[in-house]
C-alpha cells in the first residue's frame, strides 16, 4: 500500500473515491444557478457494494479533513469561472467579488481543517447522502461552483488503525482541464500580436492545441507513446509538459516541452494524475482509485525505457511540483 504524509503524520492509503459531482442543489445560495437555497446533504453514491466498501455500513460516521492549500488551489483553478462565468449564476455579477472574499477567508484558516460526517439514514431510497454541521463542511458548500466542481476522498489509515477521510475539491470544465475563456483569450492575444507575421500567428495558434510545426517537431523526437508503444501518429497527442498558460514564448513551442501520448495517458498526464521521474519511472496520484489503476494497468515506479528524458528534466520538475496531484 502507498502512503502520504499530511502535517508530519504518515497515513496509509486504503483507496480513493474519485469523483462525486457537486450539484446545484448542494451549493450555497450565492453560487446557485437554479432556485432554492441549497441543501446541506451531499450525494456520495448509490447504496451498493462499492459505496459501502469505501464509506462503511449503514449509519456510518467518520472523521474527515480538508487542507487549506487544496482550497486555495481550487480557488485558483476556478478563478476564471468566478470572474468570467460560463454558467448562468443567479448572482452572476457578484461572482468576481465573492472569489476575492473567499481567497482572503481561506488564507486565514488553519492548514488542516477537521470535521465529521454522518450518513443521512432518514432519507429513504437507494442513494446515500452525508451531512455535517461543521464549518469546514459548510465551506465546501460556500466555495463550490455547481456542475463544474467535484469532490474526491481518500480513505486513510493511521498507525493506530484509525480510519480518516481526506476530502478535496477539483474543477472540471465539462471534460476539459481549462476554462473555455482561457483558450479563447490565448488565441485572441496571438491574433492581436503586432510584432509577428500571419504565418507565425497561425503556427502559434496550432501549437496552442498541439498541432502544426510544434507537433511535427515533437513527433520527430518522440515518434512513439512511451507508455503504450503506439506508433500510429493518428492516435498520438502532442502533450505539453509545462502547460501553455504557464510557459514563456520559447517554452510554448519548444518540442522538449512535450511528449507524444495516446489519448488516455495524455489526459492522465495533463490533469496531473500521472507524472514521470528523471529515471523514467511513472508516479501515480493517490487521487486515482485502485480499481482505476488496475484497469489502466498503471503502477507507481514502473519504468518506461522509451520515455525521452534528455532536455526535458526542467519541464518535468515543473510538472511534478505544480501539476501532479500528489
Amino acid at each position: 500500500m502507498s502512503t502520504i504524509t499530511v502535517n508530519n503524520t504518515s497515513y496509509t492509503v486504503i483507496d480513493t473515491k474519485e469523483k462525486m459531482t457537486v450539484a446545484d442543489s448542494f451549493v450555497a445560495r450565492s453560487n446557485k444557478i437554479g432556485g432554492g437555497n441549497g441543501e446541506a446533504k451531499f450525494y456520495i453514491g448509490h447504496d451498493n457494494q462499492e459505496t459501502r466498501a469505501f464509506f462503511g455500513n449503514t449509519g456510518f460516521k467518520h472523521r474527515c479533513f480538508l487542507l487549506k492549500k487544496d482550497l486555495l488551489q481550487y480557488l485558483k483553478d476556478s478563478e476564471t469561472e468566478y470572474k468570467k462565468p460560463e454558467q448562468q449564476y443567479r448572482n452572476k455579477e457578484t461572482m468576481p467579488k465573492l472569489w476575492q472574499e473567499r481567497v482572503e477567508k481561506v488564507n486565514k484558516l488553519n492548514d488542516i481543517l477537521w470535521f465529521d460526517i454522518e450518513e443521512q439514514t432518514q432519507i429513504a431510497g437507494t442513494r446515500v447522502y452525508i451531512k455535517s454541521d461543521s464549518d469546514p463542511y459548510e465551506l465546501i458548500r460556500e466555495l463550490s461552483l455547481p456542475n463544474i466542481t467535484y469532490l474526491s476522498a481518500i480513505k486513510l489509515q493511521v498507525p493506530d488503525d484509525t480510519i480518516v477521510y481526506y476530502f478535496r475539491l477539483f474543477v472540471d470544465y465539462f471534460g476539459e482541464s481549462e476554462h473555455p475563456y482561457v483558450i479563447e483569450k490565448a488565441v485572441e492575444e496571438i491574433v492581436e500580436e503586432t510584432q509577428i507575421g500571419e504565418e507565425e500567428k497561425a503556427q502559434l495558434i496550432k501549437a496552442r492545441v498541439g498541432q502544426g510545426k510544434y507537433r511535427k517537431a515533437l513527433l520527430e523526437e518522440c515518434p512513439v507513446c512511451p507508455v503504450t508503444l503506439v506508433t500510429d501518429d493518428r492516435l498520438l497527442i502532442a502533450s505539453h509538459i509545462k502547460p501553455w498558460v504557464d510557459s514563456n514564448d520559447v517554452e510554448k513551442t519548444d518540442p522538449k516541452n512535450g511528449f507524444m501520448l495516446t489519448p488516455t495517458y495524455d489526459l492522465l498526464f495533463d490533469r496531473g494524475y500521472i507524472t514521470f521521474t528523471d529515471d523514467k519511472k511513472m508516479q501515480v496520484s493517490p487521487w486515482l482509485s485502485k480499481m482505476t489503476c488496475s484497469r489502466l494497468n498503471i503502477a507507481p515506479n514502473k519504468q518506461y525505457p522509451m520515455l525521452p528524458i534528455e532536455g526535458r528534466q526542467g519541464y518535468l520538475k515543473y510538472h511534478r511540483d505544480a501539476i501532479f496531484k500528489a
